[in-house]
């Protein structure tokens, strides 16, 4: 497998410049200038007109993850080509031009460890991610590998392109289930993750049940084709009614596959409690709290418990999937702020009655064809 590596975002040689987001310090954004990027071969410069941000954004600005910094925030993102290395043909060959619209790969990983030299690009142990651990995407304009861009639908609008990055980590965690069309399947959490996995699971043709504490989430979950939802309780979950109701979807034998994507240990406790022998449990939320099971349970129902972490390159089937059911996925966008107004972004994001689903930046809009080949 071929090692990929991250590029830089400037070169020297231009006297143009660009602004960037960059969090210096915690709950601190700094608007800066910097130079602009200059395509070196391989690349292309990236005009970004959306990003959107999740939990993980949360973390760094509130300097709660093991991101080192001042760093350049932003990993779903989307934008068009604003310029191409001239004297590189890489961008020809792979059919790309000044002006294509493009939703951006961040996953960086080394090509070389044990998990890439079996295809398990997503848990590198070398791996990086704009945004997260280099500087990613809350930038006008971005420096991006060819490699790591994928061409939007032209049916898909650019301020909803970026949500294929959620969507991709959310099918890694299905895939991982090995679902199929037809079996019953049980979504634990109702946040981003496992709404769009629920969409994803509907695809596959699988009938879908969605817990969750929040009754918001849960009337969200059914709207995005849920076939039911279950209410967990501070006190009880599943309540004698709710493992009746499961009890009967399943003739008793419970979901085949749980996808956890709380985080809760807990909650993962309860998806082995209730998943059918010999079904799967996949572990996408995460948290540093203990789980705690006893070694009955994983031997004598012989399940699989899986963890499942970013995507294996799967951005490409995610804009698939976008394209399928934007209208469904759409709804999960519930607000959206300019670049400008990343400080109230951020602020909202992180405030519990504001009702988040995602939060969309968008990018002042400029005429592609602006755009240039430099050498």
């Amino acid at each position: 497998m071929t090692s990929t590596t991250s590029a830089p975002t400037t070169a020297a040689g231009s006297d143009r410049t660009a602004t960037a987001a960059v969090t210096s310090s915690r709950r601190t954004i700094d608007f800066r200038s910097v130079p602009a990027p200059v395509p070196a071969p391989g690349t292309a410069v990236i005009r970004m007109a959306s990003v959107t941000l999740c939990g993980t954004d949360a973390h760094i600005w509130d300097d709660d993850y093991a991101t080192e910094l001042p760093i350049i925030q932003g990993h779903e993102a989307a934008g068009t080509i604003l310029a191409l290395d001239a004297a590189d043909t890489t961008g020809a060959a792979g059919g790309w031009a000044v002006g294509d619209r493009v939703a951006i790969s961040p996953m960086f990983y080394c090509g070389t460890c044990h998990a890439c030299s079996i295809g398990r690009v997503n848990a590198c142990r070398h791996m990086s991610v704009y945004g997260c651990y280099e500087d990613g995407s809350l930038v006008t304009e971005q420096a991006v590998p060819l490699e790591k861009l994928y061409r939007v639908p032209e049916s898909v609008s650019l301020d909803l392109a970026p949500m294929s990055e959620p969507i991709s980590i959310a099918m890694q965690a299905v895939n991982r289930g090995r679902a199929t069309a037809g079996e019953k399947v049980l979504v634990s959490g109702a946040g981003p993750i496992g709404l769009l996995a629920t969409v994803y699971l509907k695809d596959l043709g699988c009938d879908v049940t969605v817990s969750d504490m929040n009754p918001d989430r849960l009337e969200l979950a059914r709207a995005m084709g849920a076939d039911r939802t279950l209410t967990v309780g501070r006190e009880e979950f599943p309540t004698p009614a709710q493992k009746a109701e499961l009890d009967e979807l399943t003739d008793g034998d419970g979901p085949s596959l749980v996808i956890d994507a709380t985080g809760a240990p807990s909650s993962v406790a309860t998806g082995v409690d209730l998943v059918a022998t010999a079904g799967r449990v996949v572990c996408v939320g995460i948290s540093d709290q203990e789980l705690r099971l006893t070694l009955r349970t994983l031997p004598v129902k012989e399940i699989d418990l899986l963890g499942s972490r970013n995507s294996q390159n799967l951005s490409g089937e995610a804009l698939d999937l976008l394209d399928r059911h934007q209208d469904t996925i759409g709804r999960l966008l519930t607000h959206r702020f300019a670049f400008e107004d990343l400080d109230a972004a951020f602020e909202t994001l992180v405030d519990p009655s504001a009702g988040v689903g995602k939060i969309a930046i968008d990018f002042t809009a400029e005429d592609p064809a602006e755009g240039d080949t430099r050498p």
